[in-house]
């Protein structure tokens, strides 16, 4: 595995968002331009830390977990991959930080990843998955529950 740049700079309160694929920088541009729109009604200016760097093209979700396992606060990563890039709603892929070790015992990780480690979203949901996640307002598994039952399999606010 790789050893990617440290990630510096990002605030408790702002979102991650890595750029994993950098073949379209028009759909890039998009997906900043979509994710910096307030949300919540437009009642909450939107808060993200971006990762635009050529040295993370291609990285794998295992190594974008392991460059960012120093930031305590970070509950969940988005990753801008390639799916998101050829995406009419450039769904991101979720990807929860916690590991079997920081869970109670085995049965907590299983209800914690009982839908996956990951799920896709539009940029509208990261916001709202970034900050119940880092409030410990709702669960890892409860996005990625709601996910799940998108006919699409991507997580969509109401």
């Amino acid at each position: 595995m790789r050893v990617l740049p440290a990630v510096t700079g990002r605030d408790e309160f702002d979102a991650l968002v890595v750029r994993t694929d950098h073949h379209d920088d028009r759909a890039w541009r998009d997906v900043v331009a979509a994710l910096r729109e307030p949300y919540g009604d437009g009642r909450f200016e939107a808060r993200v830390h971006f990762v635009d760097d050529p040295a993370w093209d291609g990285a794998t979700a295992d190594e974008v977990l392991a460059a960012v396992r120093a930031d305590e606060d970070l509950a969940v990563v988005f990753l801008a991959d390639r799916v998101t890039m050829r995406t009419e709603d450039h769904v991101l892929l979720a990807v929860t930080t916690s590991t079997r070790e920081e869970c109670e015992d085995e049965e907590d990780y299983r209800q914690l990843t009982e839908f996956g480690r990951a799920f896709r979203t539009v940029p509208a949901g990261v916001h709202d998955v970034h900050a119940n996640l880092s409030l410990g307002n709702l669960g890892f598994e409860e996005y990625a529950a709601w996910a799940q039952g998108d006919p699409e399999g991507v997580y969509r606010p109401s």
